[in-house]
């Protein structure tokens, strides 16, 4: 997994993840703030959906700043090497209904870290959660989206935390799901979550990312206002 080490006690080591960026100047706001891992879409109904061209050139943006992770929903692995040559993405994020043989062959294929997004509605599908703990390499703890939703992610609606009390899933994993600036940190001390990923509570329309709920999402995490790419310098790194 990754992992977050500090050169100073106390620091917040949870793990940011903002998803569905698809300018220059959201993603570099986002890189400047201290994200983790920086989400590309490429699920075609997505408003946040972008091009393989588009993808590889905000990778090259990204890569050596922060993780790379590409989001794919039940796309073929025709579509998936085509995404993986272009865009040279560290993790692969499958946001469909892949089963856990779907995840396996994915991993053996492609040699990257896998990061599975669960659905979760009612206590019931937590289920799926212990199907997928023992293959993916990471778990994206998400809500369900609302019947008859087009996307399968990122329509702002949160789960009840309360779900997750007590879960130990033998996987790290991360929370999303309706969080925002306004409510992250109470979902990190709700849940003990390693890690958040958030794509439309950081935005002004569906797929329009504003670089200042960018910045305070992310200082929300930290529980500070301080420049996170100056906390970086002074030790804070990311390892694999």
């Amino acid at each position: 997994m990754t992992e977050r080490t500090t050169s100073e006690a106390g620091r917040n080591p949870v793990l940011v993840k903002i998803c569905g960026l698809s300018t220059v100047e959201t993603l570099e706001a986002a890189l400047d703030a201290g994200a983790d891992m920086i989400g590309l879409n490429f699920f075609p109904k997505s408003p946040r959906a972008v091009s393989l061209d588009a993808g590889a050139a905000l990778a090259a943006q990204v890569r050596g700043r922060a993780e790379i992770v590409a989001l794919t929903v039940d796309m073929d692995d025709d579509g998936i090497a085509a995404i993986v040559e272009a865009v040279r993405p560290d993790w692969l994020q499958l946001h469909g209904s892949e089963d856990p043989d779907r995840v396996a062959a994915l991993q053996r294929r492609f040699g990257l870290g896998v990061l599975k997004a669960i659905g979760i509605r009612t206590a019931d599908d937590l289920a799926e959660v212990a199907r997928h703990a023992g293959i993916a390499d990471h778990l994206l703890i998400d809500a369900k989206p609302p019947a008859g939703a087009v996307l399968p992610g990122g329509n702002g609606v949160p789960f009840d935390w309360a779900l997750l009390d007590g879960i130990e899933p033998g996987r790290p994993y991360m929370l999303s799901g309706g969080l925002n600036p306004a409510n992250v940190a109470d979902a990190i001390a709700r849940t003990g979550a390693g890690g958040v990923d958030v794509s439309s509570g950081v935005e002004t329309a569906p797929g329009i990312k504003d670089v200042a709920l960018i910045r305070a999402f992310i200082a929300a995490v930290r529980g500070d206002t301080t420049n996170m790419e100056d906390r970086r310098r002074s030790g804070e790194r990311i390892v694999t």
